[in-house]
Parts: C-alpha cells; sequence; structure tokens
C-alpha cells in the first residue's frame, strides 16, 4: 500500500474509535503531560513522521545525563523546552530542538538513600502546569521550580527522610493538585498517596491505602472511613507490625469529565500473605485501583485485581483511558494490564469490570468472574505451605514500562512478558527494619553453569498489540529478553519502542512489521515522546544503564551493555548527527578463586544468606549486569579480612550500602563469600587459581 493510501486509510479508522477524554484538549504539538495527556494514552496525532518514510529517521541531538545509573524518564515538551530527569532525581531543562542545556536542578540527594531504594536512584519524570515544573526526588520532596529558571519556588518533604520510602513516579497534576505516592512495600512501610496546592506547596489531603493500627482510631485523614468501613475487615492479626505495604509508586491517570483520579496501589507487606494477613481476607486495598476526587482526596470507587495479593501483583502498572464501542455500547473505560497477566476493561465512572482475559502466560487463577469480578485462583499457586511453580513471576506479565493506545488501530500496545517464579515461604522470616522483608525464600541459584544458563530461559520479553474489545492478540513482536521499553504510537502508523539489546525500534501499528531501528548503546526503558518544532517531528526518548533488573536480575539479561552515563537521544527526518560512541562493556579479571574443594555446608548456606540480603541488589548468584560490583570478581573474594570490611563495618553506608552487622556475623559474611567464590569458579573460566587463606 502506499504511503498516502495508509495515511488515509488510517484516518478513516480514528473516525471510527474516538480518543480518550483529554486527547483532544491536549495542543497536538507538544507533549506536555507525563502520558501526553491526562488519559495516559502515550499517542501523539502528529503524523509528519510515518510508515512510508521512517527508514529516512536521522539523529538530531543528544544531551548526556551526569551520572551512569539507571534512566526511566518519560520526557515533557512544553513551549520548545524539554524537561527531563536523570538518575537522583536531577532535572535538566534542554532546548526541545537543538538540545541546548537551559537549566539543571540538582536536590542533592543524600547517596545513602540509594539504600531504600529497590529498584535504583531512577526518576520518571516531571509534571509541567501552569508555568511550573514539579519533581519529586527519591528522599521524599516534592518540589515546584520556576519552568523558564529553574529557580526553586517551594519544597515540600512528604516523608521523613530516615524512613525506608523512596519516590521514582512522576507526579500528576489534576484539578490544580500536584498529587505524589512512594514506593518501599519491601522495606515494611504502611502506603500513601497525597495531594499538593500546586502553587502553595500546601498539603490538601493524605490516602492511606492500608489501614493501620485499629486502636489507634484513624489518622484524621480523608481515608479513614473507607479504611474503617471498607479495607479493615478484609485485614487478619497484627498486619501493621509489617506496615501492610499497598504503596502507590507509579501509575495515575485522570479524567476531567467525572473529575476522578485513579491510582495503582501495590503489593503488601510482606509479600507473604499468610504472614501478613493470618486467616486470609482480601487485604484492601492492596493490587487495586482506587478512583478519588483530586481537590478532596475523598474515595469514590475501588477495584482489586488480585484479593489477598501473596505473588507480588501489583496494580501499580499503566493506568489508559479510552472511549470503545463494546457490544453495541459506548462505554467510557479504564485500561489497565497489570503484573498478574490479566488485561483489564472497566468502566472508569463506577469501576464495574467489563471484560478480563490474560495477556501472558498465568497459572495463578483460571480466570476472571466477569458477576464478581473476582479472580478464579488455582490452588496449586500458593506457595505458603509447600513450594510452587507460578507465572507471572514477581517481574509481573508486564511492569512499570508504559503502554501505548492508538485511536487509529483501536490497538493498546503492551511491552510485555512471559515470567516463571518457583516461589517457596520463608520458613525462618523474622521482621528486619531497613531490609527485604517479602516472607518469599527467593531460591538461591546453585554455583552450577547450567543452572545459570536455564534461569536465562525462563523469561521472555515480547512487544503485543492487544485488542482491548475483543480482548485478544492483534500481533506480536518477540524480543532477546525480558525487561523491555515503554511504548509511543503515532498517528503515522508507527509504534516505537526500545528493548534491552540496546536498541530504538519502530514498528507498523497493523502489522507489527518493523521498520525501522537505531541502536543506541543504552536502555531505553521509560517511554518515548513525540513533538513538533517549526514545521518539523521529533521523536525522542532517555535511556540509561540501570533499573531494578540491572541490579538484581543480571542473570535474566540477554546480553551486557556498558555502564556508561546515561542521555536523550531525538530523532527527526533526514538529520544526520554522529551517535556517541558506547565502549563495549568491560569485564574485570575475577579474583581468583582456590583449586582445593569449597566446603559444601558453607556454601549452601552462604547461598541461602546471599539470596536474602545481597542478590537484590548485587544479582542472583552474583551475577551484575554492572550497575553495582559483580561481587564474583571482586577483588574483596580473595581476603576475608578485606570481604567482612563493607557488610559488617558499614564502610560504604555513605555510598548506599547498608551496615548488615545487626544480622550477620562473621561466619555468614564468610560463607557468604564461599558461596561467591563457588559461583566464580563455576560461571567465570578464568577463576582457577588459588584463593590465599585468611
Amino acid at each position: 500500500m502506499r504511503p498516502l493510501a495508509r495515511r488515509l486509510l488510517g484516518w478513516s479508522v480514528a473516525l471510527a474509535v474516538a480518543p480518550a477524554c483529554g486527547t483532544g484538549s491536549a495542543d497536538s504539538l507538544q507533549w506536555s503531560q507525563h502520558g501526553r495527556d491526562a488519559a495516559e494514552q502515550r499517542f501523539s496525532p502528529l503524523a509528519r513522521i510515518h510508515t512510508g518514510n521512517v527508514q529516512q529517521l536521522g539523529l538530531a541531538w543528544t544531551h548526556a545525563f551526569r551520572e551512569p545509573r539507571g534512566v526511566e524518564a518519560t520526557p515533557v515538551v512544553v513551549d520548545g523546552t524539554m524537561y527531563v530527569t536523570g538518575p537522583w532525581s536531577v532535572v535538566h531543562a534542554l532546548d526541545a530542538r537543538t538540545g541546548r542545556e537551559r537549566w539543571v536542578h540538582d536536590p542533592q540527594v543524600p547517596r545513602w538513600k540509594a539504600a531504600h531504594a529497590c529498584c535504583d536512584v531512577v526518576n520518571r519524570g516531571v509534571a509541567v502546569h501552569g508555568g511550573r515544573v514539579f519533581v519529586a526526588t527519591l528522599d521524599g520532596r516534592l518540589q515546584a521550580l520556576e519552568a523558564r529558571s529553574g529557580r526553586l519556588l517551594w519544597s515540600r518533604r512528604t516523608f521523613p527522610i530516615e524512613e525506608t520510602r523512596t519516590i521514582t513516579g512522576a507526579p500528576r497534576v489534576a484539578a490544580g493538585v500536584v498529587v505524589i505516592g512512594h514506593g518501599g512495600a519491601e522495606y515494611g512501610v504502611r502506603g500513601f498517596v497525597s495531594g499538593y496546592d500546586a502553587r502553595s506547596g500546601r498539603r490538601l489531603w493524605r490516602f492511606y491505602t492500608v489501614p493501620g493500627h485499629p486502636a489507634a482510631g484513624g489518622d484524621g485523614e480523608v481515608s479513614d472511613r473507607p479504611l474503617r468501613e471498607l479495607a479493615q475487615p478484609t485485614w487478619r492479626g497484627q498486619w501493621w507490625k509489617w506496615g501492610g505495604g499497598g504503596t502507590a509508586w507509579d501509575s495515575m491517570a485522570y479524567d476531567p469529565k467525572h473529575n476522578l483520579l485513579y491510582v495503582g496501589v501495590g503489593n503488601g507487606s510482606p509479600h507473604n500473605a499468610v504472614i501478613r494477613s493470618p486467616g486470609g481476607g482480601d487485604n484492601l486495598f492492596l493490587s487495586s485501583i482506587v478512583a478519588l476526587r483530586p481537590r478532596t482526596g475523598e474515595y469514590v470507587w475501588h477495584y482489586q485485581t488480585t484479593p489477598g495479593d501473596t505473588w507480588d501483583y501489583t496494580a501499580t502498572q499503566h493506568i489508559m483511558l479510552a472511549d470503545l464501542d463494546i457490544d453495541g455500547r459506548r462505554r467510557q473505560v479504564l485500561m489497565q494490564a497489570p503484573k498478574n497477566g490479566f488485561f483489564y476493561v472497566l468502566d472508569r465512572a463506577s469501576g464495574q469490570l467489563i471484560s478480563a482475559q490474560p495477556y501472558t502466560s498465568v497459572t495463578w487463577a483460571r480466570g476472571v468472574d466477569k458477576a464478581s469480578g473476582r479472580p478464579v485462583a488455582d490452588a496449586a499457586a500458593r506457595y505458603e505451605q509447600a513450594p510452587a511453580l507460578v507465572q507471572p513471576s514477581q517481574l509481573g506479565g508486564h511492569n512499570w514500562q508504559p503502554m501505548a493506545f492508538s485511536p487509529q488501530t483501536g490497538l493498546v500496545y503492551i511491552p510485555a512478558m512471559d515470567t516463571t517464579a518457583y516461589m517457596a515461604a520463608d520458613t525462618d522470616f523474622v521482621f528486619r527494619p531497613g531490609t527485604w522483608n517479602t516472607g518469599v525464600a527467593d531460591p538461591p541459584l546453585p554455583p552450577d553453569a547450567g543452572a545459570v544458563a536455564q534461569a536465562r530461559q525462563a523469561y521472555r520479553g515480547f512487544l503485543l498489540a492487544w485488542d482491548p474489545v475483543a480482548q485478544r492478540p492483534a500481533w506480536r513482536v518477540e524480543h532477546p529478553g525480558p525487561w523491555n521499553g515503554g511504548v509511543l504510537a503515532t498517528a503515522g502508523g508507527l509504534v516505537f519502542q526500545g528493548h534491552n539489546g540496546g536498541e530504538l525500534a519502530a514498528y507498523d501499528a497493523r502489522s507489527g512489521q518493523r521498520l525501522w531501528s537505531q541502536r543506541l548503546g543504552l536502555h531505553a526503558l521509560g517511554g518515548p515522546v513525540s513533538y513538533e518544532i517549526d514545521g518539523e517531528q521529533y521523536v525522542a526518548v532517555a535511556a540509561g544503564f540501570g533499573s531494578s533488573m540491572h541490579l538484581a536480575g543480571g542473570v535474566m539479561l540477554p546480553q551486557a551493555l556498558s555502564a556508561a552515563t546515561g542521555r536523550v537521544f531525538v530523532f527527526k527526518l533526514g538529520a544526520r548527527a554522529t551517535l556517541p560512541a558506547v565502549e563495549p562493556p568491560s569485564r574485570e579479571e575475577s579474583a581468583p578463586v582456590q583449586a582445593d574443594a569449597l566446603p559444601a555446608d558453607a556454601v549452601a548456606r552462604g547461598a541461602h544468606l546471599y539470596a536474602r540480603f545481597c542478590a537484590q541488589c548485587h544479582g542472583g548468584g552474583g551475577i551484575s549486569a554492572g550497575v553495582l560490583p559483580d561481587l564474583r570478581r571482586s577483588p574483596y573474594l580473595a581476603r576475608r579480612e578485606l570481604f567482612r570490611i563493607p557488610p559488617l563495618e558499614g564502610a560504604l553506608v555513605q555510598r548506599g550500602m547498608p551496615r548488615l552487622s545487626p544480622w550477620l556475623d562473621d561466619e555468614a559474611v564468610e560463607a557468604v563469600r564461599l558461596y561467591l567464590a563457588a559461583m566464580a569458579r563455576a560461571t567465570l573460566p578464568q577463576a582457577g587459581a588459588s584463593l590465599p587463606q585468611p
């Protein structure tokens, strides 16, 4: 089909599938909100770049961030300026046409706070409203900056810095209120979301997502009544001792017509429901979408995707609004593909379930009952009494990376995954403040190269085009591995996505045919955006090296990329700027590992201790993706007296590594060292020399 005919066909389809609320109200030349509009569709109505000429796309400019850590931001473009965040919540204001730096705001987040960040020191972006730029910092501050100069106008602390909470999500502005939540459920906190006046910074309301201690009689907040009447009866035991969880760490959307703010709520604390709430219960509002009035925080409705969640199936994934024709009726809907593997379509005025079907491999439930809205759970997936093989894993069928919806095709484009987990209860669970408290015994990776290869095969990633009306796939593009980037759909009939091989690619929105790609050498995880200046359309994406996968999941990544400083990459038709060189990943020679047999009992003990205390940051089996040191290669591994210093004496506390001496002693740390030595010998061919004796 010729390009003109293809575009005409796309426009005719666009008339049949109307855009969601908010799409027509936003300036079509800009990307003025996190999801381009309040509906969070991530659809650009620009079409100068289309299926017929996308092959002519070239690099217009690039801009480097300051540090080589994780980048997950979606750029926001307003009035010719791009506002984008890098690691450590640093805000960069750039000329959107040339990339020239206009100003930088560094909130000076203390580096020790990284110890409370489960998933790297990332930031997913800013909100721009009324001449102000709003950013939420990793250490819990919400700040308003003057858009023109970057001058700090006000700063409010949303929680005490010493608490084990962090903020990585982008704030949203709804009805003049800046809304922000936080993360930290793995560390034992109680979740909330808060609204602040955009002009003064005054806190207007706070909505707690799970009940506190019943004897306290409430918090004096707008959430008191729904927690008392709806949530508290669904909990058992003394959940407040573990915090309860329910952190609202990412997704939100706003419907101005219904005046509803939709907030995605996360997992429980601990994950293991038998520990968290012995005796069962749905544990509201965990793993739920909650609809609130943005000016007051008043509760309106909720829908729980995973009642009594015990698998870390958050509902914090991308929430998207659209108007669809379903069963002969025009329905105003909310759509979400949360971790649990089902794609949900809800009536966004009432929260009523319209449909739900699996978009990836699912074993924890046999389906979702339409009448009750509840999953038909499979008891075989419960691991609290006996280990179970579960799909999806805690990583989910879809994580935080944003989807996109095209009103031209009527399809939702999902950065999806097939993942599997072997889950078992932590029978020795003890709540440890300041560390992960999941109640799940993550199986340690044995010192065996075959097991490492098998683990890598358990996770696959793909770009999925999903029909939300028929609830079935339209097409699917396989990727080399899991943890691929967010998605942009455009009126040019294109879908853009970065994948974990370090590329940005464009696909035909109707067929999935790959039409263009550009190697970046960095992971473009956040969503690409598109905007127009002086009659030229641009496509931009932020990319970097880091994220939760690059900390804990090095074994799952198909290839290592360089730990280079992140960048913004901006493309337009006919541009010929030179891509910056990215050095290939460097690997230090591994420390020598003793040639004689390692004590099996100590190695086995060290494997379990490493999985509990170390793997979240240094990677399963000591296999790091490179953000933090690969301990199999550490020079400290060769000497017992050196290896003990960081965990037991706190030598790296100011750099984000916690002191582990409250829970580990010298013998425990030595067991970890011996396990890593065994992993090095099994997985690194050069690790064969003699290890000096202590």
